[in-house]
């Protein structure tokens, strides 16, 4: 299968023929991996056309290299670049330069995140004594969003990550009365968009996912991100209570690739295949993002465990290693 394929399977909640997908939100260790950085912005903004043609297409080179090296099934666009027009140029350049062979996966969301910690306080007041004026900027943000998705989907974006985190490690922000007020009508709005057009969506929210959970995947995204093992979410657990609705990625935990040595990284990730595999309808990635400051030989170490338990045809993908040796 090509890694869009077994992606579309996962999404499917359909096992691939070969092995689990994985994929990341955003991939920041590109210079430790690669010995390259993304192109910023600001330097596409001070180019010159011809210069900026040629940033542009260093950026995409640079997403199919990452994506080949680590086999991952989708490209997301989420180091850049953030202008429309600049994102429109790279999609195209994705598709010429790599065919199908990936999911172009762009950020989109729209509905309303942990407000922070300068407005929390007002954002609060808000939804009890203007509630009306919130709902009416929520509704114009969801419909903004599947606007902006639809223009993306036309020049060949195939799925989207929305990313507004709604739960803290200890439950969510709102309280699950005031979450099916303020998100669900909305979440499930944009997700049905997304849908209709053609694309996947992929709902992330780190936290302890556990009180809205039902809401969450009453909403139909195809996957949810990332079953946070820092917030005490038990990816078995989940896979048992809504594993035949919606794919779960995750959810290797951050902090143990950041910390932990190669063998706590080993014991982890076989954790996390043991819990998520069977039966498919499961991405293997981290509990978030491959962050600066994120040891390279971890991260790699994690991929080495998918290479070696992660096939659907392996008979020993569920039996834990007795060695690192090699890695």
């Amino acid at each position: 299968m090509t890694p869009k394929e077994r992606l579309i399977a996962a999404f499917e909640l359909r096992e691939p023929d070969d092995i689990v997908p994985t994929f990341e939100l955003q991939f920041q260790l590109a210079e430790e991996l690669l010995g390259k950085k993304h192109v910023s912005q600001e330097a596409l903004d001070q180019a010159t056309p011809q210069e900026r043609d040629r940033l542009l297409k260093q950026n995409a080179e640079l997403y199919i290299e990452e994506a080949e090296t680590l086999d991952f099934s989708e490209i997301s666009l989420s180091m850049g670049p953030h202008k429309f027009e600049d994102q429109v140029e790279t999609i195209k350049l994705l598709k010429r330069l790599s065919g199908d062979k990936f999911m172009i996966t762009a950020h989109v969301d729209g509905t309303m995140s942990i407000p922070n910690g300068a407005n929390m306080m007002e954002q609060a007041i808000r939804l009890s004594e203007e509630s009306e004026a919130v709902h009416a900027e929520l509704k114009k943000s969801a419909d903004g969003a599947v606007e902006h998705s639809k223009k993306l989907v036309d020049v060949g974006v195939d799925c989207f990550n929305m990313c507004a985190d709604y739960c803290f490690n200890d439950g969510p922000f709102l309280s699950p009365r005031m979450f099916r007020e303020f998100v669900t009508p909305y979440l499930a709005q944009v997700i049905a968009g997304m849908r209709e057009m053609g694309a996947y969506a992929v709902k992330h929210t780190d936290g302890d996912i556990m009180p809205i959970l039902d809401q969450l995947v009453e909403c139909r995204p195809h996957a949810l991100h990332s079953i946070d093992p820092q917030a005490g979410v038990d990816l078995k657990e989940v896979k048992t209570l809504v594993g035949d609705k919606v794919c779960l990625c995750g959810n290797v935990s951050c902090a143990i690739l950041q910390t932990g040595t190669v063998e706590d990284v080993v014991k982890d990730s076989e954790r996390a295949l043991r819990d998520g595999m069977p039966g498919g309808g499961f991405v293997f990635c981290t509990s978030n993002t491959p962050f600066v400051g994120m040891p390279l030989v971890n991260y790699l170490a994690m991929l080495e465990v998918r290479k070696r338990l992660g096939r659907y045809k392996n008979t020993e993908a569920q039996k834990p290693t007795e060695s690192t040796e090699g890695i």
